[in-house]
């Protein structure tokens, strides 16, 4: 069987991601999934699990790594056996005293292996499953130990508090985008030290260019035009939580339509590339492809070769969705009959998607 190409490169033993850093609400407006059957990139499972609550009649959660299969295999059992602000807690999205009661709750639920992984080092409890991933680590030195140095608590605040158009850009230009924080930003943010303790340096390889300066006018975006006060990946970002403001997932209104999909068993998790689950059941039809930003770890020519065995299962009028951070990745002429791009509605969802690291979204439909 297959493997992706960045499997080779980078370490996918531990748990790179306890979210998912696309925003939801981008994802769903593309893909449309509702009575539609679903193939997601698994990463923390959020994602996957907002295409349920947006009626998708299944979701193939495909994850190579298995520290994040049992990620997203601890939140189907929090959604069977947990209730709404219980499993808020045990994430980390509110306080909680004893967040241990909450898994302890889950473990008899839990496959063998994925307990193993929650029952060792448990310290992730003292600030919840959200918190216990390496990019979530970078997020809390930038938090605890960076951004004091360009700004004080109350500025924060003031930059979370909701504000008119006019008033964020003020804001901005007045207090928030002051010399220290540009020059902490393109530190913190810059290709060498994100590789090394937030992603891996090895998903830069097809990157060109400043990294830090790209993601800082993608900043300036989320701050200006975008409402802080409404942005949860923002929240936790600044804050380590995400407080009232709830990715989709997470959201009282889609907590029980996750659940009963999870308790109908219309959500299967694979571990495995997801060049291996196509080329293994290439019978298996799907009418959606949640593709997070995968392509961004690959030379252009395995992204052709996966894009056409992506294309090879799926039906007529299926959609991919797909983000690119730093590497230009979209359909190739060779796919033209096939796959046609839209164009006009990926960049309406881009000006939207409050997970400003991504300087593109691509959104792709079956044809012919």
């Amino acid at each position: 069987m297959s493997s992706t190409e960045i499997q080779s490169r980078a370490d996918f033993s531990a748990l790179r991601y306890a979210q998912c850093w696309e925003d939801a609400d981008v994802l769903v407006a593309a893909l449309e999934p509702n009575g539609r059957d679903c193939l997601s990139i698994g990463s923390a499972g959020d994602n996957s699990f907002a295409l349920l609550a947006r009626g998708a009649n299944s979701v193939t959660a495909v994850e190579m790594n298995p520290a994040q299969v049992a990620c997203i295999e601890l939140r189907r059992a929090a959604y069977l056996h947990l209730e709404h602000e219980e499993y808020l807690e045990l994430l980390g999205s509110r306080p909680c005293a004893d967040r241990l009661a909450h898994y302890r709750k889950l473990r008899a639920h839990l496959p063998a292996a994925v307990r193993q992984v929650w029952d060792n080092g448990q310290a992730w409890a003292r600030d919840g499953l959200g918190a216990a991933g390496k990019f979530e680590h970078y997020f809390r030195l930038f938090r605890e130990w960076v951004l004091p140095l360009a700004h004080p608590r109350a500025r924060v605040d003031a930059l979370l508090a909701s504000k008119t158009r006019a008033e964020r850009e003020q804001f901005y230009q007045q207090q928030w985008n002051n010399r220290r924080w540009r020059v902490i930003f393109k530190v913190f943010f810059s290709r060498w030290l994100m590789g090394r303790l937030g992603r891996d340096p090895e998903f830069f390889k097809y990157v060109d260019g400043k990294v830090a300066e790209r993601i800082l006018d993608r900043a300036r975006h989320a701050l200006c035009e975008l409402d802080p006060a409404q942005n949860p990946y923002l929240h936790w970002i600044l804050r380590g939580t995400h407080g009232e403001v709830l990715p989709m997932a997470l959201r009282r209104e889609c907590f029980a339509p996750i659940r009963q999909a999870v308790a109908e068993n219309r959500l299967r998790v694979v571990t495995a590339s997801i060049e291996a689950l196509v080329e293994a059941e290439p019978e298996r039809m799907y009418d959606a492809f949640n593709l997070s930003d995968i392509f961004e770890y690959m030379s252009e020519t395995a992204f052709r070769e996966l894009l056409e065995k992506v294309v090879a299962v799926a039906r007529q009028g299926a959609r991919l969705a797909y983000w690119n951070m730093l590497a230009p990745r979209s359909r190739p002429a060779a796919l033209a009959p096939r796959l046609q791009p839209l164009e006009e509605l990926a960049a309406s969802l881009l000006r939207e998607d409050r997970a400003f690291f991504y300087a593109r979204f691509v959104v792709e439909e079956v044809r012919g």
